[in-house]
């Protein structure tokens, strides 16, 4: 089955806010962007140079639950003429770096087998949490991270457009 992360149905309008929410009310249902209700907010884009970017639910809409079973998938993914950025979002106090890493990683793998990921200059993947208890990186596993997915990794619930 081919999977098209970059022409689908679940494209949201692309948006050129300064600052808005990504969100995922744990029920089941796609992750969003959101301006209105900051309460909501799992990660916060910051796209202070108003660039043409689109979020696109992943978990959910492209890949249904009850496909490709044993292997993860992360919320979404925001993307730009020149970024991709996955992103994991959590409302997790405790144990969930682990789990967020291997979604991140099996949904990198999903957009590759479908898609040239260098066509993107910007690749990075988020972990991110409500809960804001973040660790940082091992700079060997952020090494070991880049050179097998060619894309950047960082745990943080605010996502700078470069």
């Amino acid at each position: 089955m081919s999977l098209n992360f970059l022409v689908n149905k679940c494209r949201e309008a692309e948006r050129t806010d300064l600052l808005f929410g990504l969100c995922d009310d744990q029920d089941g249902k796609k992750a969003y962007s959101n301006t209105d209700d900051q309460t909501k907010w799992i990660a916060t884009v910051k796209n202070n140079k108003a660039l043409a970017l689109v979020f696109t639910p992943i978990d959910n809409c492209i890949i249904q639950k009850d496909e490709y079973p044993g292997r993860g998938r992360c919320d979404g993914m925001l993307t730009s003429a020149e970024h991709i950025y996955f992103v994991e979002l959590k409302d997790i106090a405790k144990g969930w770096i682990t789990d967020t890493i291997d979604q991140l990683e099996s949904t990198i793998e999903f957009f590759k087998e479908n898609h040239d990921i260098n066509t993107f200059r910007h690749k990075k993947a988020f972990a991110c949490n409500k809960h804001r208890h973040f660790q940082a990186i091992d700079n060997e596993f952020n090494l070991a991270f880049f050179r097998k997915h060619r894309v950047r990794i960082d745990i943080q619930a605010e996502i700078l457009i470069i």
